[in-house]
């Protein structure tokens, strides 16, 4: 959560920080001047359901409608993002489309947020009736590999080093099985390989991973994520977080529950077979996956086909009308509000579990930092290890007792879904291990303490 920033013109303070400074805030407005504190949600403006929130003073973000996921606002924040795009105000930098959401970053200078405000207010009261729009929106056939080894060997890593009593373990699926109220893993694969999934964000989770949701809401299986997060999920893994599918672009941490594994989606190196030239994107807005199983050995090798080239997905042209869209949604309304009954009830069952089981009062404690031992001894010319920020504690690679290099990992912590490995500043012995697997840590909390190595015998 970001509840301020700073102005443009005096981020050059930031470059002056250094640790030890203090620093305080005071509220100006976009000029500079100092203005009274205030708390107004940083609305600019709302016209009807329309919000004009402040992000600085070079961004001005655009909001449609209420917080939940609807197929036409998202329809309009395009078609915003198109107006903006052909009208092509001086001073306009970029554009981020969210699900309801669209961001405009404009050079003050240039363009002031006031100036802004009242140009993109003009095009907003422009847009066609939201019931007229047709998008471009191509039919996307990729490979899934259900089930995949990478996702389960990232489930491991994650019951071994950051906790293995999560409800989610120690398998996805049967999780999105119980908290969806399908009666087998069979409904959860067949839900996914039936469903025909709408990509509409790019980028969630780094680089051209596509944020995508079912057209069908019978298809729409809901989760949690991680909690906390995963410090490791294998390139091109697809999970479910929350109503929304994403495919993992690049290695790293994550959190939404896992179904498979698929190709690449971004190619940042070069362009060439499924990817066009000059675009590291695979998918665009408002296309279509639709999944197609095959085995993990079949993966592999058709992963390093879309990287030569030699694979391209199937792709077929097409249109995406609201307003045909909107009638499929009359004509099956009661199928889906049975569909949505069920699945609130399984979820409310899974969450009155949850509570039962202490699974909040453990997220609650887990927050709070273990407390230090009151007394810790060092031997001479040893040393003790601190963490040098607040973390959790990850992994441990020794144990009392062990003699270690100069160099050598020590443990690893784990913060911002991020692993870091902690070194041993000089050869020694483990004389003590003061933390373990799951604390909580801060800044200058002690980890381990290293004796001397023993002198080389003669």
């Amino acid at each position: 959560m970001c509840p301020a920033t700073v102005l443009s013109g005096e981020r050059w303070k930031l470059g002056q920080l250094r640790p030890g400074d203090t620093v305080r805030f005071t509220p100006v407005d976009v000029t500079g001047e100092p203005r009274p504190e205030i708390a107004d949600g940083g609305v600019l403006a709302r016209d009807g359901d329309v919000t004009y929130r402040r992000s600085g003073d070079d961004n001005l973000l655009v909001e449609f409608g209420p917080m939940q996921l609807d197929l036409a606002l998202r329809m309009r924040v395009h078609a915003l993002m198109e107006a903006v795009t052909a009208a092509a105000p001086p001073g306009v930098t970029d554009l981020t489309p969210g699900i309801r959401s669209l961001q405009i970053r404009t050079d003050p200078a240039t363009l002031p947020q006031a100036g802004l405000l009242a140009a993109v207010r003009e095009i907003v009261s422009a847009l066609p009736p939201t019931d007229e729009l047709v998008v471009p929106s191509r039919t996307v056939h990729l490979p899934l590999s259900w089930d995949d080894p990478a996702t389960r060997e990232a489930i491991a890593r994650y019951m071994a080093g950051v906790r293995d009593d999560a409800p989610w373990c120690p398998w996805n699926i049967e999780f999105i099985r119980r908290i969806n109220g399908l009666d087998s893993v069979e409904d959860v694969y067949r839900t996914v390989f039936d469903a025909e999934y709408l990509v509409l964000g790019l980028g969630d989770v780094y680089l051209g991973a596509p944020v995508a949701t079912p057209l069908d809401p019978r298809h729409r299986l809901v989760t949690t994520k991680y909690n906390p997060a995963r410090t490791w999920t294998a390139e091109n893994s697809v999970g479910i977080g929350g109503a929304y599918l994403c495919v993992y672009g690049m290695e790293g941490p994550g959190g939404y529950q896992f179904v498979g594994r698929t190709t690449q989606v971004w190619s940042g190196w070069q362009q060439r077979g499924a990817f066009e030239p000059g675009s590291p994107w695979l998918l665009r807005f408002f296309d279509r996956i639709r999944w197609y199983p095959v085995t993990a050995d079949e993966l592999l090798d058709l992963r390093a086909d879309i990287v030569s080239g030699r694979f391209v997905p199937r792709i077929e042209e097409g249109t995406f009308s609201l307003a045909s869209y909107q009638d499929f949604l009359s004509e099956h309304a009661d199928a889906v509000a049975e569909f949505r009954t069920r699945q609130q009830k399984a979820f409310t069952a899974e969450r009155d579990a949850w509570e039962a089981a202490g699974e909040f009062a453990r997220a609650e404690a887990a927050t709070a930092p273990a407390a230090a031992p009151a007394e810790v001894s060092v031997p001479p010319g040893g040393r003790l290890i601190e963490a040098e920020f607040a973390a959790s504690v990850w992994q441990l690679n020794v144990r009392p007792g062990d003699e270690v290099a100069s160099g050598q990992p020590l443990l690893a912590l784990e913060a911002m879904k991020m692993e870091s490995r902690v070194h041993a500043p000089m050869a020694g012995v483990v004389t003590e291990i003061l933390a373990r697997p799951g604390d909580q840590v801060e800044a200058g909390t002690a980890l381990l303490v290293l004796a001397p190595a023993a002198p080389a015998a003669n």
